[in-house]
């Protein structure tokens, strides 16, 4: 008992140091064009952009079956030529050297339409298709898995690589295979996709559990315990102020915005971020558009309709449904969301929990594209140097590019550190099916 208080004690002044009190002042006056790009570039290169998610791990799973031996990272534009829509890549090691981000979460993302055994087979094949991708570009890409890896391997020049699960269906409803994943390199895991599992609530599902089961407290208890990040992009309100009940190191947003800006539910409400100040968590705002436009969040749910009245309609005559559609979006040309979206959600998160609890987190080849200048992974310092044309500093500009993730990591690390000498959480796994008793 003596120990464990001990130890708590160390991680709570831990956390402290490492997480500063939220700052609720607005940014200085808006600066001139000149000096905001002097000041993310100087930012940029002191700091380089630590990135919370990016697909390109399961674009090598449906483009090329992860058969990556003549894969050529380097430059995907090729890609375009062999995707049915013509869309190429968004990620490679050129364009991540001109977006100057110098750390990456690569999501090893499964669909979470598969059954969890399938979901853990298939996991697994993701973490090796990143782990050889890193491999076969060691010039560029180093794998890291502590927050003072990456920051070697961003002093060396290279590419810190991390490994992020997407969606609690990977683990199979087992902390065993939990364990294991984080065993193989996992640093973060969100606790849902698009869809519940079986201990967690989702943003876009209906509620079955009012937030996290029993069972999933524990899961965040033994991520805590591992020092895995607890990422809670995906997941319902409910199932994040659990989380923020239960966790004892500070959680992630990987790729999110916030709620009040664009109410979309995958966003972050003012009542969870009200409440990153005192769990020194972050949230790592996205790109997609519907996710930070407002306007393509609701052309996209009239479209949804349209198509819905015209089903109806049409029953049975997928051509004339197709016409109709067609004629639609040619009336309803849809928005255009932009950097200066992205900059809102920054500005919203900074006014309600401080800029100590931002970060960016794209999810580049997630999603068809950017918002406009912000297509691919080229587009961090113009998203830098538009915060800078609204009078954030250099200094606050390196806390949103990598400092605070760096800080959240060390928080995460230094709880585990605290615990090390508590035992594995244990959970009953099911018994054996007996066998059917013979005929006759």
């Amino acid at each position: 008992m003596q120990r464990l208080a001990a130890s708590s004690l160390a991680f709570a002044a831990a956390l402290a140091c490492a997480a500063p009190a939220a700052a609720q002042k607005p940014p200085a006056p808006a600066v001139d064009e000149a000096t905001a790009t002097a000041t993310a570039e100087a930012a940029l290169a002191a700091a380089p952009v630590f990135d919370g998610h990016n697909d390109v791990p399961n674009q090598l799973r449906d483009r090329v079956r992860n058969q990556i031996n003549a894969f050529d990272f380097e430059d995907t534009a090729p890609t375009a030529a062999t995707h049915p829509e013509g869309r190429a890549m968004q990620t490679d090691l050129a364009r991540l050297r001109q977006g100057k981000v110098g750390a990456q979460f690569w999501s090893v993302y499964v669909p979470f339409t598969a059954d969890e055994p399938v979901a853990v087979q298939q996991v697994i094949e993701q973490i090796d298709v990143t782990k050889r991708l890193i491999d076969r570009n060691p010039g560029a890409l180093r794998f890291a898995t502590t927050a003072d890896q990456v920051e070697r391997a961003m002093a060396d020049g290279k590419i810190a690589s991390l490994l992020g699960m997407e969606g609690g269906h990977s683990i199979g409803s087992s902390l065993a295979v939990l364990r294991q994943l984080h065993a193989l390199g996992a640093r973060y895991m969100t606790l849902t996709h698009n869809s519940n599992v079986p201990w967690a609530d989702a943003a876009t599902d209906n509620p079955r559990h009012d937030g996290l089961s029993d069972f999933g407290k524990d899961v965040v208890r033994e991520m805590n315990r591992l020092g895995m990040l607890v990422d809670l992009s995906h997941v319902s309100e409910a199932t994040m102020l659990d989380a923020l009940d239960v966790a004892k190191a500070p959680v992630i947003f990987s790729h999110s915005g916030a709620r009040a800006v664009d109410g979309h539910p995958r966003n972050v409400p003012d009542s969870v971020l009200a409440r990153l100040p005192e769990n020194g968590g972050i949230v790592m705002v996205v790109a997609l558009p519907r996710f930070i436009s407002e306007p393509v969040r609701q052309w996209g749910a009239k479209r949804a309709g349209e198509e819905a009245r015209l089903k109806g309609l049409w029953q049975g005559q997928p051509a004339r449904v197709a016409e109709g559609l067609a004629a639609w979006d040619t009336a309803n040309p849809e928005p255009k969301a932009t950097i200066k979206d992205m900059a809102d959600h920054i500005d919203h998160i900074r006014k309600v929990a401080g800029v100590e609890h931002i970060g960016v987190g794209g999810d580049f080849d997630g999603m068809p594209s950017g918002p406009q200048g912000f297509e691919d992974v080229r587009g961090y310092p113009l998203l830098f140097a538009e915060l800078a044309r609204r009078g954030y500093s250099q200094a606050e500009l390196e806390m949103i590019a990598s400092r605070n993730i760096l800080r959240v990591m060390r928080a995460a690390e230094a709880y585990a550190a605290s615990v090390a000498d508590q035992p594995p959480i244990e959970t009953l796994i099911a018994p054996p099916t007996p066998p059917a008793a013979p005929a006759g």
